[in-house]
């Protein structure tokens, strides 16, 4: 599921979703890039994590915001 869409320049966007593995909740934020029949295709950059992390990882991205640390 798409929670996100973020242009990061005229051909790439960030996308972050929520998504199963194996039964497994994983939060996906990944670069996806324009391919050259113009689709939108996911590139290999970008961070899986455990839904379970995500406090932690929210935590960590407002230090950043705030140009501190965790």
């Amino acid at each position: 599921m798409d929670l996100a869409i973020i242009p990061k320049n005229s051909r790439e966007e960030l996308r972050l979703t929520v998504d199963d593995f194996k039964g497994v909740q994983l939060v996906n934020l990944r670069v996806w890039f324009k391919a050259e029949d113009g689709e939108m295709r996911p590139s290999r950059k970008g961070v899986a994590f455990k839904r379970a992390l995500l406090p932690d990882v929210l935590a960590a991205l407002q230090a950043a915001q705030q140009g501190g640390e965790a």
